[in-house]
């Protein structure tokens, strides 16, 4: 009898392999970051080889580490990092090009260009996303109109897209081309209601179809492994955000969570029927279990979190580890009057600004490294209020506690300010690497490993629980300084 569901997690800094047990707790573990690749100012790329590299690395990793042998795994589920768009050479497997990360802008001219016939929205009743650089369609037209021969490989079905999930359970099961709801949900390709691509935003974009994977149920059998795991059922894909509300079992409409990773990604579970935002927010797919009616979500991204606290280390080198940016910011008792607003790569909810850049407003001679630190942190809460103020809107529901998960979530003088700035509990959950719990759990349902959800619901537990300290004056006068900043960084970018 098999005794564990593991999951490959690979994220936009790193790549990990999650083995857990029946009772969703972590038996081993491995992880490897890959190359962050800037070729221009706004571009990002990973090397999509290098990550199935570091996937084989991590699978071989936590199996010796926890002395587990492939045929103990009942099942793998697969989580990732979702709009990253690869295209690849079906012959060979090789990438036609490097993979286009989210956070990459390269693409503004083209979501300009759509946006001049029906505006920012323009295929939003259709797909629940705005026009923005975020999302993989305009991404995949970019590479079939700047890399020479594979538009003509594409029509004629020789070369093939996926996000990282469907490059990874391409090369996971020797050649199984399929993606799941969620990360089709991320391409403005697939049409909300039918969850099917749509030709007419395909025509539209000048995308073959012959490319693009099949969509399938986030929780199905969609292969058997190869290599290593050989024989192990591949059986669960969830865009990364998507599979942290399925691991943090927030399956009633109304639940929330919020992932502090990369970035930040707020999700509310909005029930079988698509939410269209008024509010800056995005009309997402949460999870579809087997031939069960898909669960839709709202979402609110956030570009930079955790990457701003990254920069500090690695731009700056203020701080040698990312941990160590809270001993830092605590060498100070506030702000010091300044706001940092991390849009690197423009605004994401509920602004949707290409145009805007990063800030670091109210500067003295006061200020320090410490200050800067503090403001760092600060912008991870302020950003998160921003969503949950749009969540409450366009939902009608007031959030009366937050569910966290994600790297960042022990980092405590955040956790408390996060809680301070919400003016709600903000609560971490045993196991705060949710994201990889929720892949496992996919995977496990849908071989049989759990029954059903309820079951998963009994395996989440309370780790510890922030309520708010801060008066409403103060963080009402916090928030306005905010606010302010946020105007600064709009029309930077011609």
């Amino acid at each position: 009898m098999s005794k564990y569901v593991a999951a490959i997690d690979q994220g936009t800094t790193s790549t990990r392999f999650m083995i857990f047990d029946h009772a969703g707790k972590v038996v081993s573990v491995d992880q490897l970051e890959h190359e962050q690749i800037y070729p221009k100012p706004g571009w990002v790329e990973h090397n999509p080889l290098e990550i199935w590299e570091r996937t084989k690395q991590v699978i071989h990793g936590a199996l010796v580490k926890g002395n587990v042998a492939p045929s103990d795994l009942a099942a793998v589920g697969i989580t990732n990092q979702r709009e990253t768009t690869v295209v690849w050479d079906k012959a060979t497997g090789k990438p036609v090009y490097n993979a286009i990360v989210w956070q990459d802008t390269r693409t503004d001219q083209i979501c300009n260009e759509f946006a001049k016939d029906g505006g920012q929205d323009r295929f939003r009743a259709k797909v629940g996303l705005p026009l923005a650089t975020y999302f993989s369609g305009p991404k995949v037209k970019w590479i079939l109109e700047n890399v020479p021969g594979v538009r003509e490989k594409a029509e004629a079905g020789d070369v093939l897209f996926g996000n990282i999930d469907t490059w990874l359970i391409w090369n996971l099961t020797g050649g199984v081309h399929v993606t799941d709801v969620t990360n089709a949900s991320r391409t403005m390709l697939m049409n909300l209601e039918t969850l099917d691509w749509d030709q007419e935003i395909l025509d539209t974009m000048g995308i073959p179809k012959a490319m693009l994977p099949k969509i399938m149920p986030s929780s199905n059998v969609y292969g058997s492994a190869t290599g290593e795991l050989a024989g192990v059922p591949v059986a669960g894909d969830l865009g990364d955000q998507q599979a942290a509300i399925f691991g943090q079992t927030c399956y009633d409409v109304g639940e929330a969570k919020n992932t502090y990773g990369t970035g930040c990604f707020m999700l509310l579970n909005t029930g079988t029927k698509p939410i269209q935002s008024k509010n800056g927010l995005l009309t997402t797919l949460g999870y579809k279990i087997g031939d069960q009616p898909a669960v839709y979500c709202l979402e609110g991204s956030i570009a930079i979190t955790g990457a701003l606290v990254q920069w500090l280390r690695d731009n700056l080198n203020m701080i040698t580890r990312s941990p160590d940016v809270e001993a830092l910011a605590k060498t100070v008792d506030d702000n010091g009057g300044i706001y940092f607003v991390p849009a690197f790569s423009g605004l994401f909810a509920p602004y949707w600004r290409s145009d805007a850049r990063g800030a670091i407003v109210g500067m003295t001679r006061y200020v320090n490294k410490g200050h800067i630190a503090r403001a760092a942190l600060e912008a991870t809460a302020y950003q998160t209020r921003e969503v949950l103020d749009a969540m409450n809107k366009d939902s009608g529901v007031n959030l009366t506690a937050l569910k966290v998960d994600g790297g960042m979530v022990f980092n405590d003088l955040l956790m408390q300010f996060q809680a301070d700035i919400l003016g709600v509990p903000v609560i971490r959950p045993t196991v705060a690497e949710t994201t990889s719990l929720g892949a496992a759990y996919a995977a496990g349902l849908a071989v049989g490993f759990w029954q059903k959800v309820d079951d998963l619901r009994a395996n989440w537990g309370k780790d510890r629980e922030w309520t708010p300290q801060m008066s409403a004056d103060q963080r009402d006068k916090l928030y306005k300084g905010w606010l302010k900043a946020v105007t600064r960084t709009f029309d930077w970018v011609e």
